[in-house]
């Protein structure tokens, strides 16, 4: 019986993966094998040994200390793209929001006063104050061209927008997905300095943090909106300030509002509201549900944010899985022991990524713990366990 522990209220659709015979759910489980949250904060949670796997219902794994979980072997899973619909919808709201003047207009009519007659007298009296610009014609610039910032610049073209899109690591999966009208940047500065609205879809890291500083808002056009439902500290949120302020930056579209931000009238800042709707969260769920499920059960790890990914189909066989440093000679050693044991390989996949190196073997005879022991002696192996 495997035992899952969820930190936040999970969907009910991932759950439901999980079949009731072989495992128990809850928020209260002692010594899980896995793992499931959303938005709850790991960092200073003691984690018991015996989990061997982390689920997040979503995207981002910033509340998740995942270097110290690679260095106990085990894999953090996400759900990239899962919640990529929602995200493009609110990019859209965004959008609208900022460029009909949509947040002023609906506070000055939820402050008028008098009969209807005086409303009416009011409102065509102050409409003009609220005269926007329309989408189509303008230029969007999309950095991140991942599974959000496809949908994203492929719907602003059937908007009529122009869009220009920088991602150097672009896959040539993604690429088949994305609209051949969206024009390449050569870099960022280079996109920055011919849009009109400016999204980003990218994670959180070192080279992310602060890419739009005081020097590329500067390059901007003037009255450009930028849009930023990724993550917080990809803004500099002091020099954004700044530029609006100035005039130089008409809006700031944010999913994360903060003290700095929060009181500005040209900041429309949303409660990350990216991925909360019905669907996102159930995709999100079902998901990363179905990887941990495999990890579990097969050894098979998809969409693993600090482990490689690997697909094994089982055989007949006994079924083994390493986690170790990606060292020379790892495989050698393993192989050797499983060899010395009589146990013969039927089929064997291995893979590694970055520090990282994920062993899945097939044998023809049980694996006792004796032999367990053994694999786990070797130098640099992280984790083993009988699948």
């Amino acid at each position: 019986m495997y035992k899952i522990l969820t930190l936040n209220n999970i969907s009910v659709a991932g759950l439901e993966r999980f079949p009731r015979d072989c495992y128990e759910i809850g928020s209260e489980i002692s010594k899980p094998h896995g793992i499931l949250l959303r938005s709850y904060k790991m960092h200073d949670m003691v984690l018991p040994d015996s989990v061997m796997c982390i689920g997040r219902a979503g995207a981002g794994v910033n509340n998740i200390p995942v270097e110290a979980m690679s260095a106990r072997g085990i894999p953090v899973f996400n759900a990239p793209g899962a919640n990529a619909n929602a995200v493009k919808e609110l990019v859209l709201a965004g959008m609208l929001l900022a460029s009909r003047n949509i947040c002023p207009a609906w506070a000055f009519s939820q402050h008028l006063e008098g009969d209807d007659a005086a409303i009416s007298q009011a409102v065509e009296q102050g409409k003009k104050k609220f005269v926007g610009s329309e989408l189509a014609g303008r230029t969007l610039g999309v950095i991140g061209l991942g599974a959000i910032g496809r949908l994203v610049a492929n719907m602003a073209l059937s908007l009529g927008m122009k869009v220009i899109g920088y991602d150097p690591g672009i896959t040539v999966q993604g690429a088949w997905q994305l609209s051949s009208e969206v024009t390449q940047a050569a870099n960022v500065d280079d996109l920055v300095s011919k849009v009109d609205f400016l999204s980003f879809h990218v994670p959180l890291i070192d080279a992310t943090r602060h890419m739009i500083d005081a020097s590329r808002l500067e390059i901007m056009k003037d009255g450009a909106v930028i849009l930023n439902f990724a993550r917080a500290g990809i803004v500099d949120d002091e020099a954004m300030i700044q530029a609006l302020n100035a005039g130089k930056i008409k809006a700031y579209v944010c999913d994360f509002p903060n003290s700095t931000l929060k009181k500005h009238a040209n900041v429309i800042g949303l409660p990350h509201l990216g991925a909360s709707t019905v669907e996102a969260e159930d995709n999100c769920a079902v998901m990363v549900a179905e990887q941990v499920r495999d990890y579990l059960e097969n050894g098979n790890i998809t969409n693993s944010v600090n482990f490689p990914g690997v697909f094994m189909p089982r055989t007949k066989g006994y079924r083994l899985a390493v986690a170790n440093r990606n060292v020379p000679n790892m495989v050698g050693q393993i192989t050797t022991h499983l060899a010395h044991a009589g146990l013969n390989i039927i089929d064997m996949f291995n893979r590694s990524v970055g520090d990282i190196a994920y062993t899945l073997v097939d044998v023809d005879d049980q694996i006792n713990a004796v032999m367990i022991e053994k694999i786990r002696q070797i130098d640099g192996v992280l984790n083993v366990r009988v699948v």
